[in-house]
C-alpha cells in the first residue's frame, strides 16, 4: 500500500474484496509498532457482523475504496481477535497464515500458530506462549 497515506483517513473507508465486492467499512487500522506503518484494517463486514482484520501491505487505495485482493469469504472468515486492542505475534501469524502472506521474520519468532479444527494430528503449540510484545496499536489513540 502507498506509505505516505494518512493511515486515520483510511478509517470510514469501503473495502471491497478481490472481484469488487463490497466487504465492509475499515473502522480501525493497526501500525506496526517498529515502523509506525499501517499494516491491518479492521473491516466492518456488515451491519451486525463483527470487525475482519485484512493486511495493507498487499491492498490498495484507489478513488477513496481500499481494494483488498482476497475474497470476501476469506475475509469474512478471518479468525476472531478481539479487535481494539494490540495484536501478538501469535495472532499475527495466525492472520498471515490465514491469507497465505509471506511470514515476515518478525513474526516467525512467534513460533506456530493454533492449529484449525480442520488440521489433522495434535497441535504443535509450545506449552507457554511467547511474550506479547504489543505488535501494533490503533491509529488515532495514544499507547
Amino acid at each position: 500500500m502507498q506509505n505516505d497515506i494518512d493511515p486515520r483517513s483510511l478509517i470510514g473507508r469501503r473495502a471491497h474484496d478481490s472481484s469488487g465486492c463490497k466487504i465492509g467499512t475499515v473502522g480501525e487500522v493497526y501500525l506496526d509498532d517498529a515502523t509506525g506503518e499501517p499494516e491491518w484494517a479492521a473491516v466492518r463486514t456488515g451491519f451486525f457482523r463483527r470487525e475482519a482484520l485484512v493486511p495493507l501491505e498487499p491492498s490498495e487505495l484507489v478513488d477513496g475504496v481500499l481494494h483488498v485482493p482476497f475474497e470476501k469469504e476469506l475475509v469474512r472468515s478471518t479468525p476472531v481477535l478481539g479487535v481494539g486492542r494490540h495484536l501478538s505475534p501469535r495472532q499475527e501469524l495466525q492472520l498471515y497464515l490465514h491469507y497465505g502472506l509471506d511470514v515476515p521474520p518478525s513474526a516467525e519468532s512467534a513460533g506456530p500458530a493454533p492449529s484449525s479444527p480442520a488440521s489433522s494430528g495434535p497441535s504443535a503449540m509450545p506449552s507457554s506462549p511467547p511474550p506479547d510484545r504489543d505488535f501494533g496499536w490503533i491509529a488515532g489513540t495514544e499507547s
